[in-house]
């Protein structure tokens, strides 16, 4: 509590500055991604809204983001209160979108798609590829996404793990590449050779960030059959 300026001792001056740092506050890390975010889960919103074909509510952003409900309402209410997203009542809740007639509207969807996309883009397009058991991105961007400083990451590093057609990976990274605007390296891998840990490819990923995408296209004979087989990487 702030004491008043009668109270304060008459034999030593008032030092603001003194005073003002020993007040604790809570600061948001910038995002490692595009440090001019301020932050990677505002990021991810903008991410997620400029991907959205129907817009979507707060609860909703906040399961796609992996946040709070009230920190993604923060978040919202601070874009909306820019001008950079719309807000629209549908019954009880609220719809919120990218406002497209914002001056920086497309700038908005370069930055966020360039700093955020990756995950949710390669996410859904991966989604549509049976015989996938995992997917993750490692390297450059899976490192700056966890908060390591570095230069922009100028392409996708993407491992999955499975037995998918090498086809369909390429497909899907082709359909990402056009979302992104970047290259997308997509390296598969057995669960055996995945979990060989003495690879010095899979070590060296393991022992890196890696950012996990939520994708399991297996059927259940899928998971029978390779089960025990170890399978070729592609590349």
């Amino acid at each position: 509590m702030w004491r008043s300026a009668v109270a304060l001792p008459t034999t030593e001056p008032f030092n603001f500055h003194k005073a003002f740092a020993s007040i604790h506050f809570m600061k948001v890390a910038p995002s490692a991604l595009f440090p001019l975010l301020r932050s990677d889960t505002q990021g991810q919103i903008l991410a997620a809204l400029v991907l959205s074909e129907r817009g979507e509510t707060a609860s909703d952003l906040a399961h796609h983001v992996g946040v709070s409900l009230p920190t993604v309402t923060r978040e919202l209410g601070r874009l909306v209160d820019a001008e950079l997203l719309m807000s629209e009542p549908v019954g009880r809740r609220s719809v919120y979108r990218p406002n497209a007639e914002h001056p920086l509207a497309e700038a908005m969807r370069e930055i966020a798609l360039f700093a955020h996309g990756p995950q949710p883009v390669i996410t859904r397009e991966l989604a549509d590829v049976p015989g996938v058991a995992e997917a993750m991105i490692f390297g450059s961007w899976a490192a700056r996404r966890r908060g390591e400083p570095g230069p922009p990451p100028r392409d996708i590093d993407v491992l999955v793990v499975g037995r998918p057609d090498p086809d369909d990976l390429y497909d899907a990274a082709e359909r990402a590449e056009r979302v992104l605007r970047r290259e997308v390296n997509v390296t598969s891998l057995t669960p055996a050779q995945w979990a060989h840990v003495d690879d010095p490819f899979v070590a060296t990923v393991r022992g890196r960030p890696l950012v996990d995408l939520q994708v399991d296209t297996r059927g259940e004979h899928d998971v029978a059959a390779g089960s025990g087989d170890r399978g070729e990487a592609h590349h």
